[in-house]
Protein backbone atom coordinates (compact mmCIF):
# COMPACT_ATOMS: atom_id res chain seq x y z
CA UNK A 1 0.00 0.00 0.00
CA UNK A 2 0.86 3.80 -0.95
CA UNK A 3 2.23 5.79 2.28
CA UNK A 4 0.96 9.22 1.68
CA UNK A 5 2.52 12.30 2.41
CA UNK A 6 0.67 12.83 5.42
CA UNK A 7 1.22 9.49 6.61
CA UNK A 8 4.73 10.24 6.48
CA UNK A 9 4.56 13.37 8.24
CA UNK A 10 2.60 12.28 10.89
CA UNK A 11 5.29 9.81 11.39
CA UNK A 12 8.09 12.10 11.58
CA UNK A 13 5.90 14.44 13.77
CA UNK A 14 5.58 11.47 15.96
CA UNK A 15 8.91 10.78 15.94
CA UNK A 16 9.54 14.55 17.24
CA UNK A 17 7.01 14.05 19.98
CA UNK A 18 8.88 11.51 21.12
CA UNK A 19 11.64 13.65 22.10
CA UNK A 20 12.21 15.54 25.46
CA UNK A 21 10.49 19.03 24.84
CA UNK A 22 12.84 21.80 24.45
CA UNK A 23 11.97 25.54 23.71
CA UNK A 24 13.47 25.23 20.23
CA UNK A 25 10.81 22.76 19.15
CA UNK A 26 7.97 24.30 21.05
CA UNK A 27 8.58 27.51 18.77
CA UNK A 28 7.97 25.45 15.54
CA UNK A 29 4.88 23.96 17.05
CA UNK A 30 3.44 26.83 17.79
CA UNK A 31 4.16 28.16 14.26
CA UNK A 32 2.55 25.22 12.74
CA UNK A 33 -0.26 25.61 14.67
CA UNK A 34 -0.74 29.08 13.49
CA UNK A 35 -0.24 28.45 10.23
CA UNK A 36 -2.75 25.56 10.61
CA UNK A 37 -6.05 27.58 11.19
CA UNK A 38 -4.98 29.67 8.42
CA UNK A 39 -7.03 29.95 4.96
CA UNK A 40 -5.63 30.33 1.53
CA UNK A 41 -4.22 34.12 0.56
CA UNK A 42 -6.39 36.52 -1.03
CA UNK A 43 -3.97 37.51 -4.33
CA UNK A 44 -3.54 33.89 -5.27
CA UNK A 45 -2.88 33.96 -9.26
CA UNK A 46 -6.60 32.57 -10.98
CA UNK A 47 -7.52 29.49 -13.01
CA UNK A 48 -7.23 30.73 -16.40
CA UNK A 49 -4.77 33.54 -16.05
CA UNK A 50 -1.23 33.15 -17.81
CA UNK A 51 2.08 33.01 -15.78
CA UNK A 52 4.77 35.25 -16.93
CA UNK A 53 7.74 33.59 -17.81
CA UNK A 54 11.14 34.37 -15.47
CA UNK A 55 14.84 33.92 -15.17
CA UNK A 56 16.11 31.21 -13.05
CA UNK A 57 19.17 29.27 -12.08
CA UNK A 58 19.90 25.69 -12.99
CA UNK A 59 21.37 23.29 -9.78
CA UNK A 60 24.57 24.21 -11.44
CA UNK A 61 24.32 28.20 -11.44
CA UNK A 62 23.34 28.33 -15.09
CA UNK A 63 20.44 30.92 -16.20
CA UNK A 64 17.55 29.89 -17.56
CA UNK A 65 13.63 30.87 -17.88
CA UNK A 66 10.66 28.61 -17.09
CA UNK A 67 9.47 28.78 -20.18
CA UNK A 68 12.60 27.57 -22.01
CA UNK A 69 12.41 24.66 -19.49
CA UNK A 70 9.71 23.92 -20.19
CA UNK A 71 9.68 23.90 -23.94
CA UNK A 72 6.02 23.23 -25.52
CA UNK A 73 4.96 20.60 -22.21
CA UNK A 74 2.26 21.57 -19.72
CA UNK A 75 3.93 21.32 -16.14
CA UNK A 76 3.33 20.61 -12.83
CA UNK A 77 4.97 23.37 -11.31
CA UNK A 78 6.11 22.33 -7.30
CA UNK A 79 7.03 25.26 -5.24
CA UNK A 80 8.91 24.53 -1.85
CA UNK A 81 10.90 26.00 0.82
CA UNK A 82 14.30 24.66 0.53
CA UNK A 83 16.32 21.64 1.16
CA UNK A 84 16.51 22.76 4.75
CA UNK A 85 12.74 21.61 5.39
CA UNK A 86 11.89 18.01 6.60
CA UNK A 87 8.73 18.59 5.17
CA UNK A 88 9.85 19.20 1.30
CA UNK A 89 12.28 16.60 1.43
CA UNK A 90 9.19 14.10 2.16
CA UNK A 91 7.09 15.49 -0.92
CA UNK A 92 9.23 15.63 -3.10
CA UNK A 93 10.91 12.25 -2.51
CA UNK A 94 7.13 10.79 -3.30
CA UNK A 95 6.75 12.72 -6.10
CA UNK A 96 9.66 10.63 -7.77
CA UNK A 97 8.65 7.72 -6.52
CA UNK A 98 4.97 8.29 -7.07
CA UNK A 99 4.25 10.78 -9.91
CA UNK A 100 6.96 11.21 -12.11
CA UNK A 101 6.48 7.69 -13.97
CA UNK A 102 2.83 8.86 -13.89
CA UNK A 103 3.54 12.30 -15.48
CA UNK A 104 5.69 10.99 -18.03
CA UNK A 105 3.39 8.65 -19.41
CA UNK A 106 0.30 11.81 -20.20
CA UNK A 107 3.95 13.89 -21.59
CA UNK A 108 3.57 16.59 -18.69
CA UNK A 109 6.78 17.80 -16.80
CA UNK A 110 7.24 17.93 -13.23
CA UNK A 111 9.46 20.94 -11.85
CA UNK A 112 10.42 21.83 -8.50
CA UNK A 113 10.98 25.38 -7.50
CA UNK A 114 12.22 27.51 -4.48
CA UNK A 115 14.24 30.48 -3.66
CA UNK A 116 17.69 28.29 -2.53
CA UNK A 117 20.46 29.11 -3.98
CA UNK A 118 22.08 26.78 -6.65
CA UNK A 119 23.95 24.38 -4.28
CA UNK A 120 21.33 24.04 -2.30
CA UNK A 121 18.87 22.55 -5.03
CA UNK A 122 21.87 20.63 -6.04
CA UNK A 123 22.24 19.06 -2.95
CA UNK A 124 18.33 18.48 -2.45
CA UNK A 125 18.50 16.92 -5.78
CA UNK A 126 21.06 15.07 -5.23
CA UNK A 127 19.72 13.76 -1.47
CA UNK A 128 16.44 12.78 -2.98
CA UNK A 129 17.37 11.23 -6.04
CA UNK A 130 15.28 13.39 -8.05
CA UNK A 131 15.12 12.75 -11.82
CA UNK A 132 12.68 15.88 -11.86
CA UNK A 133 14.17 19.57 -12.86
CA UNK A 134 14.98 21.70 -9.83
CA UNK A 135 15.51 25.30 -10.05
CA UNK A 136 16.20 28.41 -7.95
CA UNK A 137 13.58 31.46 -7.72
CA UNK A 138 16.05 34.06 -6.50
CA UNK A 139 13.97 36.97 -5.52
CA UNK A 140 11.32 34.56 -5.61
CA UNK A 141 9.88 36.09 -8.70
CA UNK A 142 7.25 33.64 -9.43
CA UNK A 143 6.19 33.03 -6.06
CA UNK A 144 5.59 36.63 -5.31
CA UNK A 145 3.42 36.70 -9.18
CA UNK A 146 1.75 33.51 -7.87
CA UNK A 147 0.80 35.00 -4.25
CA UNK A 148 2.13 32.47 -2.39
CA UNK A 149 5.25 34.43 -0.38
CA UNK A 150 5.39 33.96 3.28
CA UNK A 151 7.93 34.39 5.67
CA UNK A 152 8.56 32.40 9.14
CA UNK A 153 6.95 34.09 12.27
CA UNK A 154 9.90 36.14 14.18
CA UNK A 155 9.91 32.97 17.19
CA UNK A 156 10.62 30.34 14.10
CA UNK A 157 12.98 32.88 12.85
CA UNK A 158 14.83 32.58 15.94
CA UNK A 159 14.65 29.04 16.01
CA UNK A 160 16.54 28.36 12.75
CA UNK A 161 19.26 30.70 14.18
CA UNK A 162 19.33 28.86 17.15
CA UNK A 163 19.91 25.34 15.34
CA UNK A 164 22.23 27.23 12.58
CA UNK A 165 19.56 27.81 9.99
CA UNK A 166 19.89 31.40 8.26
CA UNK A 167 17.76 31.56 5.44
CA UNK A 168 19.42 34.89 5.05
CA UNK A 169 22.41 32.56 3.91
CA UNK A 170 20.27 29.87 2.43
CA UNK A 171 18.45 31.92 -0.20
CA UNK A 172 19.49 32.93 -3.16
CA UNK A 173 18.84 36.72 -2.45
CA UNK A 174 19.75 36.67 1.52
CA UNK A 175 16.42 37.44 2.38
CA UNK A 176 14.31 35.14 4.71
CA UNK A 177 10.88 34.87 2.32
CA UNK A 178 9.63 31.52 1.42
CA UNK A 179 6.70 30.43 -1.15
CA UNK A 180 3.61 28.57 1.20
CA UNK A 181 4.20 25.07 -0.14
CA UNK A 182 1.86 24.89 -3.85
CA UNK A 183 1.62 22.90 -6.94
CA UNK A 184 0.44 24.61 -10.17
CA UNK A 185 -0.73 22.35 -13.17
CA UNK A 186 -0.42 24.67 -16.14
CA UNK A 187 -0.93 23.75 -19.99
CA UNK A 188 1.40 24.16 -22.85
CA UNK A 189 0.42 27.88 -23.29
CA UNK A 190 1.61 28.47 -19.99
CA UNK A 191 -2.19 29.05 -18.46
CA UNK A 192 -3.28 28.38 -14.81
CA UNK A 193 -5.21 25.57 -15.08
CA UNK A 194 -5.35 24.11 -11.12
CA UNK A 195 -3.60 25.88 -8.10
CA UNK A 196 -3.18 23.91 -4.54
CA UNK A 197 -2.06 26.77 -1.80
CA UNK A 198 -0.74 25.12 1.65
CA UNK A 199 -0.33 27.72 4.37
CA UNK A 200 0.57 24.97 6.87
CA UNK A 201 3.80 23.92 5.35
CA UNK A 202 3.50 20.46 7.35
CA UNK A 203 0.89 19.56 4.47
CA UNK A 204 1.33 19.19 0.61
CA UNK A 205 -0.76 18.04 -2.18
CA UNK A 206 -0.72 14.57 -2.57
CA UNK A 207 0.20 12.21 -5.79
CA UNK A 208 -3.37 11.77 -6.30
CA UNK A 209 -4.96 14.77 -6.18
CA UNK A 210 -2.73 16.05 -8.40
CA UNK A 211 -3.05 13.43 -10.96
CA UNK A 212 -6.90 13.71 -10.39
CA UNK A 213 -6.36 17.68 -11.21
CA UNK A 214 -4.78 16.79 -13.78
CA UNK A 215 -7.14 14.34 -15.64
CA UNK A 216 -9.97 16.40 -15.23
CA UNK A 217 -8.08 19.19 -17.33
CA UNK A 218 -6.29 17.36 -20.00
CA UNK A 219 -8.91 16.66 -22.80
CA UNK A 220 -9.41 12.86 -23.43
Amino acid sequence: MTTTIAQQVSNLVETMAAQPPNEVMGAFTREQADLAAQEAPEGVISVGATLADADLLDPHGATTTLYEVLGDQGAVLVFYRGGWCPYCNIALSTYQAELVPELARRGVALVAISPQAPDGSLSTQQKNELAFTVLSDPGNQIAKAIGILTAPSAEARAAQLELGLDLTVVNADGTIEVPMPTTVLIDAERVVRWVDVHPDYTTRSEPNQILAALDAVTPQ
